[in-house]
């Protein structure tokens, strides 16, 4: 096209603008009665707010786990489900006698109802508080406003029983493992009272008592045996020295012929180790002693001393005989008592392995049940925050009111995009249409077709009787635009003024109704 021509392109836009304005008349009525055909919606809101706890955490928490923003949004889904819809719309009869399926009428509330967490006003950086906007669109404002007040009724009322029952099955949990535990370790008390009952005698506690005990209980029988030695050998002395003297050792003084029967004794004895029975001095000795024996026989006789040397005896022997009796009982006594302490030491070991065993589970139980304690007090508390409502809430700022102006259409909008696509549709028309020409009509334009310059260019004049070709066009331009309209009332099939009556409108449309 060579150089830009301002005045081409200006007489290209005057000869099309008939179209570009039939074109612009056209989107924009277009628009302009789509504005006024949409029925108005108006949009109910109310302003809920995620508190937080009023009771500091490090002095009491709640033992709901889940924050009340987590909480809001479970909430959110329940409540959107297909059967709490139904419910929702039955109730408030939001779809009076319609005919529409469950699934139409649980799509149609879901695309109506909106849940939105927004920001503060004011407020840009840092933390805030969370907020949301509860809202439902509807043909009736007090409809709207009915719908989303019970829509916040139905979170705060499930928000309130979810916390209470999640805090009230955490403390029943607590209270019945309480109440296991404590019966658990009361069971197992009982049988470690008992086993120890059944081997008291055998436990670790007194194993090191049982071990001095037996070590005392063997000096003790050693003790005895020696003491039932010596007795033993006093008493043959005794006998032996009878039979030898006559008499035995008293406290009565001994008279020179005894005290020289001792002597000879001893020395006979003596002898004894070194000769042989025939030697002449060992015979010998025996004679004299034999000679002095007869003769303080003789004289015991003569002075009664045989009774009383008899009865001396008797004594001793009584008292050594009572004394190894007891001896002999008292050995009996104490090598039971030694097998009866060997076979508790014994076992022992096996009943600290099975003791110990029983104590490691009751330690294990009464741990569990200290902390059971612990958590149940805690859950308690935390059942009391939830009742009195001081753990994390949601409260209403501000409740639904019916809206005054109608949130959609935005007949502006609606008629402002009309124009503007008419604008750039026309335009995109003209270019179309020129860019498909392909008619001389600039010299240079003929300078390019002939590959040559010239000598001169004669312009087309127009004669007198085509000078109203250029209104034939706009006549012509009207007319589309003309035809257009009607086309698009008569697709309507609604007239202008329709959109005055919500009745007329709402028997016109097909598929889903709003109310």
């Amino acid at each position: 096209m060579g150089d830009f021509d301002l005045r081409f392109y200006l007489s290209i836009l005057v000869r099309r603008l008939p179209y570009l304005v039939a074109i612009i008349a056209i989107f924009t009525l277009g628009g302009v009665v789509v504005a006024l055909v949409l029925p108005k919606t108006y949009r109910a809101t109310a302003r809920l707010l995620v508190e937080a706890p009023q009771i500091p955490l490090d002095m009491a928490k709640s033992t709901v786990p889940t924050s009340a923003v987590e909480q809001f949004q479970i909430i959110e889904q329940d409540i959107l489900t297909e059967d709490n819809l139904l419910a929702l719309a039955n109730r408030l009869e939001i779809y009076g006698a319609s005919k529409l399926s469950d699934e139409d009428i649980a799509d149609d509330m879901r695309e109506r109802i909106h849940i939105d967490q927004v920001r503060p006003e004011g407020v840009r950086d840092g933390p805030v508080a969370t907020v949301f906007d509860v809202s439902f669109d509807s043909r009736d404002p007090v409809l709207a406003a009915k719908v989303a007040n019970d829509i916040v009724a139905s979170i705060l009322s499930r928000n309130m029983l979810a916390r209470t029952d999640k805090a009230e099955d955490t403390a029943k949990f607590f209270n019945g493992e309480v109440a296991r535990l404590g019966s658990e370790l009361s069971r197992l008390e009982a049988e470690i009272l008992k086993f120890k009952n059944a081997n008291k005698d055998a436990l670790p506690d007194s194993l090191d008592f049982r071990r001095n005990r037996l070590s005392s209980q063997q000096e003790r029988l050693s003790q005895l045996e020696r003491e039932e030695a010596q007795l033993q050998s006093r008493r043959n002395k005794l006998i032996e020295m009878f039979e030898t003297t006559g008499g035995v050792a008293s406290a009565v003084p001994v008279t020179p012929e005894q005290q020289m029967l001792r002597d000879m004794n001893r020395a006979l004895a003596e002898q004894m180790t070194l000769f042989s029975e025939d030697s002449p001095n060992v015979v010998a000795l025996r004679g004299q002693i034999a000679a002095l024996q007869t003769r303080l026989r003789a004289a015991s006789e003569a002075n009664g001393g045989d009774k009383t040397g008899s009865t001396e005896l008797d004594f001793q022997l009584s008292d050594i005989d009572e004394r190894l009796r007891f001896i002999g009982q008292e050995k009996v006594r104490i090598d039971q008592d030694l097998n009866n302490l060997a076979k508790s030491i014994a076992a022992t070991p096996g009943n600290d392995t099975v003791l110990n065993a029983m104590e490691r589970n009751r330690a294990s139980i009464q741990s569990q049940y200290t902390t059971a304690t612990a958590m149940l007090a805690q859950a308690s508390t935390g059942e009391q925050i939830e009742i009195g409502s001081k753990g994390g809430k949601i409260s209403v700022v501000e409740a639904a009111k019916a809206p005054r102006a109608a949130f959609s259409p935005n007949r502006r909008r609606i008629a402002g995009v009309g124009l503007a696509a008419g604008v750039c549709l026309g335009f995109g028309l003209i270019v179309l249409l020129e860019l498909l020409n392909r008619t001389v009509r600039r010299p240079s334009e003929l300078t390019q077709l002939l590959q040559s310059r010239p000598l001169a260019t004669i312009p087309y004049v127009e004669s007198s009787d085509r000078n109203g070709s250029g209104w034939t066009r706009w006549r012509r331009g009207f007319a589309l635009a003309g035809c257009m309209t009607a086309m698009m009332l008569g697709l309507s099939n609604t007239p202008l003024g329709a959109h005055k009556s919500p009745t007329a409108i709402e028997a016109s449309r097909d598929g889903i109704v709003l109310l």
